[in-house]
């Protein structure tokens, strides 16, 4: 008997010990240390965000053309970036109540409570000033303006109408397309030239396939926060899968429209039109199936196209046509002679530049423009003197029909 009971004994008290163990090893994983203070300001900064804005506002200087001054560039980028980030943190402030019934923004530093009200007002402050006073000290009045009237813009009518009406996806697309325009004066660019709405524009229609995917993934938690979104009121999928296709249709027009008019080279249509093909192939899979799944590969492909496209349109603008820019541009500019290298290497991998440089050999060519010429150089050199006059040389027949001459595949053949 008195063993029995001792060998109870023996096994609460192993009992208890066990359960002190497992209570602290869970106590221990339950309590999460606290984030840092760097980390609560790129959150409430939205720092994704930020760097996108980075990206955007430098690939709209670049396209100005040689020469970058590198300074002043760096100096846009940031003072692009700290308005952005200003622009966010006022989001948040207004949002904070909000952002506590979504599970996707739960953990912000307002919601959870790792940061004041006044304390993101005044890092909102801080930041929209030094951005403003940093644009408008390295460049000019018009990049602050634009700054400014960003941070305006996106803390103000796009905030607020979120609750009210679906424009807000519209007002918040127009935030986004500025920073490359801003990019581009700061360059010294004019605001009235086509180039930065042509990146404008880019930006702009990129966002509807990339919101409105990612809207429908989140359609659940936009609804518990109260948000108008096209997804919230959409119950089968269907209108989200229509304006998704729209704008891509759109998308897809840009790359042909601006090498038509002459602000890129074809080649940015040919390389555009095959990530564009890409894009309706997916959209198309969602028209027919609005799968999270499908919108989920629309929103992932969305993340390297808008790189993809800007880097294209830049290296193929008429800005940065190599046959206009002179050694003296290029002296000291690394950045600059990086992209005409990179540019006169990538000729050598040309199809059409490679036919046309044998163009003097006997070779047969199956070049469509070396044909072409040819055909009339000999109907020229058959009829008599005085028809052939009036008949176009070869030379005369190139200047004429642009889009299939060497130099407007490659982009060197556009002035400046």
């Amino acid at each position: 008997m008195m063993r029995n009971l001792r060998s109870l004994e023996l096994a609460r008290q192993i009992g208890n010990a066990s359960g002190k163990a497992l209570n602290s090893r869970f106590l221990k994983t339950k309590v999460a240390t606290p984030p840092s203070k760097i980390k609560l300001l790129a959150d409430l900064s939205k720092f994704r965000l930020s760097s996108l804005v980075v990206f955007t506002s430098g690939a709209g200087f670049v396209c100005a053309g040689a020469p970058i001054d590198l300074c002043t560039m760096l100096a846009t980028c940031v003072g692009t970036a700290l308005c952005a980030a200003s622009a966010g943190t006022f989001n948040q402030v207004f949002e904070a109540d909000v952002d506590k019934k979504m599970k996707r923004t739960l953990q912000r530093p307002l919601p959870s409570g790792n940061m004041s009200s006044s304390e993101a007002v005044a890092w909102g402050g801080l930041t929209g000033a030094a951005g403003t006073g940093l644009l408008l000290a390295s460049s000019s009045p018009i990049v602050a303006m634009l700054g400014l009237g960003n941070i305006f813009l996106y803390a103000g009518p796009y905030t607020f109408s979120k609750q009210r009406t679906e424009l807000n996806t519209w007002i918040g697309s127009i935030v986004g397309a500025i920073p490359p325009v801003m990019g581009w004066c700061a360059a010294g660019g004019s605001l009235l030239a086509a180039e930065p709405w042509a990146l404008a524009s880019i930006l702009f229609l990129w966002q509807f396939p990339h919101f409105f995917s990612l809207s429908w993934l989140y359609r659940e938690d936009y609804s518990r926060g109260g948000f108008q979104m096209v997804a919230c009121n959409d119950a089968t999928g269907s209108r989200s899968a229509d304006y998704i296709q729209e704008y891509s249709y759109y998308l897809a027009a840009l790359p042909i429209l601006t090498s038509v008019t002459g602000l890129t080279s074809y080649m940015f249509a040919v390389e555009g039109t095959i990530a564009n093909i890409y894009l309706l192939s997916l959209v198309h899979k969602f028209k027919q199936d609005h799968s999270n799944a499908n919108a989920k590969r629309i929103f992932m492909m969305s993340l390297w196209y808008l790189p993809l496209l800007l880097i294209g349109y830049v290296f193929h603008s008429r800005a940065w046509n190599t046959k206009k820019i002179s050694d003296q541009e290029l002296e000291g500019d690394q950045i600059s002679e990086a992209v005409v290298h990179a540019k006169e290497s990538l000729k050598g991998m040309c199809v059409h530049e490679m036919i046309v440089s044998n163009e003097n050999n006997n070779a047969t060519h199956l070049c469509m423009k070396v044909q072409s010429d040819k055909v009339v150089d000999a109907v020229a050199d058959a009829v008599p003197t005085s028809i052939s006059t009036e008949l176009p040389s070869s030379d005369e027949h190139q200047d004429i029909s642009p889009s299939f001459s060497a130099d407007s595949v490659q982009g060197d053949g556009i002035s400046k």
